[in-house]
């Protein structure tokens, strides 16, 4: 079977969540909060996220949401912020966070590049995070597209940015994967006519990403074995 291209989620996906966005929710909550510690608790209740565990739930917000979507949730426990400057000032903290790979990535990436495959990145994170964080796993050269939230093409569980892709480097969707760890990954896929793979990196469990797609794997890592068992045209 012909692969022409894959498209990562970033969150979860490329990088362990907890690990990565773990450090983050704590350093936000709390400068946000000035200190104030039943404050920046209540406030992480709000968007899912235990700071005493140092976890996020299963329905957090921080999940697959988008910034302004985070923003929403908080904006009523600190009227003294503006909307668009939280959702700034949430990315400018996320630009610094220190990313966990989901297993290494360079040396997979550039096998999937040597098996002449097209790559891209859609996250509902903003643009300006996403390149920050390829970039500090250097690993940002190795994708042919990276799309935010805010890149002007939706978010998803909408298929803008996935639509995007394929229209850019003229690839037949059916030979596309989109690799995500929430259903969120998973309906934008279907929803473009893609195929899809689930993996177990995020907070999803495998129950409930199966009910989306035919492949949960435990991480990237391991498609080029499930590339190579299932007949795709790679090596």
């Amino acid at each position: 079977m012909e692969l022409t291209g894959i498209i990562f989620d970033k969150d979860g996906t490329l990088f362990d969540f907890n690990q990565t966005w773990g450090k983050w929710a704590e350093t936000f909550l709390t400068q946000i909060s000035e200190g104030d510690d039943n404050k920046a608790t209540r406030l992480g209740t709000l968007i899912g996220y235990d700071l005493f565990h140092n976890r996020f739930n299963e329905h957090s917000v921080v999940i697959a949401g988008t910034p302004y979507e985070i923003a929403q949730k908080l904006i009523t426990e600190i009227p003294d912020w503006d909307i668009n400057k939280l959702t700034k000032y949430m990315n400018h903290v996320a630009e610094s966070v220190e990313t966990k790979a989901a297993t290494p990535l360079k040396p997979l990436l550039k096998r999937f590049k040597d098996n002449n495959i097209k790559l891209g990145v859609a996250t509902n994170d903003g643009i300006d995070p996403a390149v920050a964080h390829l970039k500090s796993a250097n690993i940002l050269d190795l994708f042919d597209l990276v799309m935010g939230s805010d890149s002007g093409f939706g978010f998803k569980p909408g298929e803008g940015m996935l639509l995007e892709f394929c229209s850019r480097f003229k690839l037949d969707r059916s030979k596309v994967f989109m690799v995500g760890d929430s259903t969120h990954d998973l309906l934008a896929g279907k929803a473009a006519n893609m195929r899809t793979i689930g993996v177990l990196t995020g907070i999803a469990k495998r129950d409930e990403l199966m009910k989306y797609t035919d492949i949960v794997l435990n991480h990237i890592g391991e498609i080029p074995d499930f590339l190579i068992s299932n007949k795709f045209n790679f090596s």
